[in-house]
């Protein structure tokens, strides 16, 4: 079965955003086009055989807690296996550091094929390479060499420590503690909840990237330290020591991605748990935000996977199930005739567009992020911290849109299959679990909207705002030199105007000190964003397939029209609702619940 279509993946690649460019790099010189053509293809038979046979029984026989160790499925010991052997891990990391220095731009490719195959596997090999890359960016040489090596092969496997019960999302009212020993060891001693990818027993050892307060540290966000904290203790040589005392207490059961474990762990309560400081005391939140931005995009990216798998499942469905007839010009149905395969119903037409446009439009997105990364990397002038705003203005868009319009075209989808996406016996139902908890991930929607509307839209007056305008403005200025994309041009810059009129009503507020009702809407205003955003995606993909042949570029025009006649279409209502002048979000009393 299809779930991805590898010709739109490698036109967004390299006609869209334009990785031949890229290429031409230093950084990349290693890599032409046919390379990254062998690679895509290896990564799919990969996944093919190894993947996406196995997800539907990762659900049905999910991971398992016993006394207190976790075991995975045991198609994971092959999988983590040869996606040590092929590099898959730190692919996208310096080569001096054991990578190989892969475009961000192909390294996102290859795991959203990956995602789109079995949505339940990346995250042992994603969490584990945001972790290395951490330990590498900030930390010492003696962590580096101890731990990062024996990550990048997945013998080791990496977490993210943040979410503490009591805390949540709020991550100044952490209280894991960290006891210096003096001796360049600290003692680290709390607990911490959904921990994905934290036990099993295809990893000798696990190293957690733990955020935790020293003693006397400053009270909020300004006193977090990050630590690197092994399962087992790492000898000068390399080998495996004692027991670390970093326990698993629980496995959450969750509705969807139950091959995926997730834990609570104690550090410390049933003996001394070691850790290590990574960079200077006081400054965790501000090196793990670096992970934290690689997960936001991945984690939209794992989104788009999901989406894509479930609209091609719905597209093969919509293919060979027949029911009904078609209207005649009577208006009236022939019972006589043969019944019509749905995908000729103009209903089922729509709800497939509607998965396209949606799937489609959240890769290039995440590819478009990735982009701005890679010319960051790759730029010297002054243009590097321009790449560097663009992709802080798109991070919290790319984790939302494919997350929260991920799930509504999977929802499509499984309506596509009617009381049959309801049954076990089909796949849609998987999907629409697996993909709940996307929108959930590396903060919330409402997180992430009060990220893009209190933070990014307003940092350094506005400067990201202003870039992203100007490559919204080169579109569409593209775009007005043909016939066929006028139009939708003229509607994007139309657009893209009301997100100003949203500022000017809304920023008068925050200047007055009234930041609440300034961000009570955050949410609508990060779909009017989110929907421009993906308009401006639309119109590219457009332009770029304006010389493509017929069929791809029919495809890819139509589901253009659709996205803009549908979607677009919404702008105008979601700026009058964040411009309306009732304050009831905020003015309402919790009695009234």
């Amino acid at each position: 079965m299809q779930y991805y279509d590898p010709k739109t993946l490698s036109f967004l690649l390299s006609k869209v955003h334009h990785l031949d460019e890229l290429l031409k790099h230093e950084r990349y010189a290693a890599y032409d086009k046919e390379s990254i053509d062998l690679l895509l293809e290896a990564v799919k038979d990969f996944s093919d055989t190894s993947l996406f046979p196995y997800i539907k029984e990762m659900d049905e026989k999910p991971s398992v807690f016993k006394d207190g160790r976790v075991t995975v499925h045991e198609q994971f010991g092959p999988i983590l296996k040869k996606a040590g052997e092929m590099g898959l891990v730190g692919a996208f990391m310096d080569e001096k550091d054991g990578g190989v220095q892969l475009p961000i731009t192909v390294f996102n490719a290859l795991y959203f094929i990956m995602e789109a195959a079995n949505n339940h596997v990346t995250g042992y090999m994603g969490l584990t390479a945001g972790s290395a890359n951490l330990i590498v960016t900030f930390g010492s040489e003696e962590i580096k060499k101890k731990f990062v090596p024996k990550m990048l092969d997945l013998q080791w496997g990496g977490t993210m420590c943040l979410t503490e019960p009591q805390a949540g999302s709020s991550l100044s009212d952490i209280t894991s503690s960290a006891k210096d020993l003096g001796d360049g060891s600290f003692s680290i001693k709390g607990q911490k909840i959904f921990i994905s990818a934290s036990d099993h027993q295809f990893a000798d050892n696990f190293i957690h990237l733990v955020l935790a307060r020293l003693e006397g540290a400053p009270a909020g966000t300004k006193g977090v330290s990050l630590f690197a904290v092994p399962q087992y203790r790492v000898n000068d040589d390399g080998s495996l020591g004692d027991y670390n005392h970093v326990d698993v207490v629980g496995e959450f059961e969750k509705l969807g991605q139950r091959g995926y474990c997730t834990n609570h762990l104690a550090f410390g309560d049933s003996g001394e748990s070691i850790g290590y400081l990574v960079g200077d005391a006081n400054k965790g939140l501000n090196y793990m935000f670096q992970m934290m931005n690689e997960a936001r995009i991945a984690t939209g990216r794992m989104g788009a996977g999901i989406a894509s798998a479930a609209y091609y499942a719905s597209l093969q469905y919509a293919k060979e199930r027949p029911q009904g007839r078609k209207l005649q010009s009577s208006g009236k149905k022939d019972p006589s005739e043969e019944q019509t395969l749905i995908i000729n119903h103009p209903d089922v037409k729509r709800m497939l567009l509607h998965q396209k446009a949606i799937v489609e439009g959240s890769l290039s997105l995440v590819m478009q992020c990735a982009y701005y990364i890679d010319k960051q990397l790759t730029t010297e002038s002054n243009e590097k911290n321009n790449y560097h705003l663009l992709a802080e203005i798109l991070t919290p868009i790319a984790k939302t849109y494919p997350s929260e319009a991920g799930k509504d075209a999977v929802d499509t989808g499984l309506q596509v299959l009617g009381g049959y996406g309801y049954m076990m016996d089909f796949i849609l139902q998987q999907y629409y679990r697996d993909i709940r908890i996307i929108s959930i991930y590396e903060g919330t929607t409402g997180i992430q909207s009060l990220d893009l509307l209190g933070r990014k839209v307003t940092m350094m007056e506005g400067a990201a705002m202003k870039l992203l305008a100007k490559e919204i403005e080169k579109v569409i200025a593209a775009a007005m030199q043909h016939d066929q994309l006028s139009g939708y041009a003229l509607s994007l810059g139309e657009n893209a105007k009301l997100i100003e009129t949203c500022m000017t009503h809304l920023l008068p507020y925050a200047m007055q000190g009234n930041h609440e009702r300034y961000l009570a809407d955050a949410t609508i205003f990060m779909d009017l964003f989110s929907t421009v955003v993906i308009g401006w995606q639309w119109l590219k993909m457009g332009l770029a397939a304006m010389a493509e042949d017929t069929a791809f570029k029919e495809s890819k025009l139509h589901t253009l029209d659709y996205f803009y006649k549908y979607e677009m279409s919404r702008c105008r209502g979601l700026q009058k609702t964040i411009c309306h002048d009732s304050d009831v979000i905020v003015n309402v009393g919790v009695e009234v619940f």
